[in-house]
């Protein structure tokens, strides 16, 4: 009980500190009036809440022009060497305007990218595709948005399963506090996905790597939903780590029945064989792969798109309906998405999971050869 405390009073210290939120606007570049009120400038806000970025954008002040939120570290390994700073130092800009200088390296943000101007440059070139072209890109090992939610992520995982094992340890048949909502959705992921999948005798084996992705994936999912603007998930790069780690963990665990069936398999003409086998190398190394992360990845974002589009109803509608019908509209139909994303954030977890779960299945399955 005094370890679910604690890890509680923890928690809440934590949200409190992400909301302390601190104005990094540069006064001599604000732009009163930057107000988003049209077809293009909704998209273009939309499309820059899906990538992933910098810092922590709250809001902006629309007759100051100044923005609201909290930096996060900046780490990027350049020409000199490795440097260091705060995403402050840029401004909150992120076309090219802001020239951070760092013993002698000068770095510029542009759509979301960090680039190493040359030696002398003392402002940013574009091409006619407004490509910059007095600049290359830099090793970036920041700490993004995405990656601060991978970490807040892992750390309510520790939490929240360390106060469950220590409560198994203590002898505790019955959890407590928070632990008895979590172990239900253990048993289910033992009892629903890795039982049926793997089977009875090796599941166990796996079960460390299925609960870790179903937990970091759902966790992330409900993130995505709340008003810090996570989009862990719908980042294409997160969802392909995850589908090569179980692709790692499939072809590393499957057994000699498994390789002898993919690159030889029985019971087709021999001159089938080296065709079949390409087929099967493909399936299992590029197509279950491909068919996992694109899935996680295609559902988070169009959910995230949807949601903020509706959202945007009150001001494309505006004209028509007025402000009053145009924002009840918008209202009604964004808390009805959002119950649906609650439910498919806990359904794309479920699904990645499963999938993983049948893959690992089918390369450690025995088989029977006396059929």
């Amino acid at each position: 009980m005094t370890v679910a405390k604690k890890s509680i009073k923890f928690i809440v210290v934590l949200v409190l500190a992400l909301f302390s939120i601190s104005s990094y606007g540069d006064d001599s570049q604000n732009k009163p009036g930057n107000k988003v009120d049209t077809s293009e400038e909704i998209r273009e806000y939309i499309a820059h809440h899906l990538k992933d970025s910098h810092d922590f954008h709250l809001y902006t002040n629309n007759e100051t022009g100044k923005h609201y939120g909290f930096p996060l570290p900046v780490i990027v390994w350049t020409s000199n060497g490795l440097k260091t700073f705060m995403s402050s130092e840029f401004h909150h800009d992120d076309n090219a305007q802001v020239i951070v200088d760092k013993e002698g390296t000068k770095l510029v943000k542009f759509h979301s990218k960090i680039y190493e101007l040359e030696s002398g440059a003392t402002s940013v070139s574009f091409d006619d595709s407004h490509h910059i072209t007095n600049g290359s890109r830099v090793l970036d090992f920041s700490i993004t948005k995405s990656v601060f939610g991978m970490l807040l992520a892992g750390l309510l995982m520790i939490l929240a399963f360390g106060g469950l094992a220590k409560g198994y340890k203590r002898g505790k048949l019955i959890p407590t506090g928070f632990s008895r909502a979590l172990e239900p959705l253990v048993i289910y992921v033992r009892d629903e996905i890795a039982r049926p999948n793997i089977g009875e005798k090796k599941y166990r084996k796996f079960m460390g790597f299925l609960l870790s992705v179903f937990f970091f994936i759902w966790i992330l999912n409900i993130l995505g939903l709340t008003p810090l603007g996570f989009n862990v998930t719908g980042q294409i790069a997160v969802t392909a780590c995850l589908a090569i780690f179980t692709m790692v963990i499939y072809l590393v665990s499957g057994t000699k029945d498994f390789w002898a069936h993919t690159l030889w398999m029985p019971g087709v003409p021999f001159v089938l064989r080296p065709i079949l086998a390409v087929i099967e190398l493909i399936g299992f190394v590029v197509i279950k792969p491909f068919s996992l992360l694109v899935r996680l990845f295609a559902n988070i974002t169009a959910g995230h798109f949807v949601v903020m589009s509706l959202i945007a109803l009150m001001i494309t509608l505006k004209a028509s309906f007025g402000p009053v019908i145009s924002t009840g509209m918008s209202l009604v139909l964004s808390l009805f998405i959002m119950v649906i994303e609650l439910l498919v954030a806990f359904l794309q977890a479920f699904i990645f999971t499963m999938l993983s779960s049948l893959f690992i299945g089918m390369a450690v399955e025995e088989h029977d050869h006396s059929h």
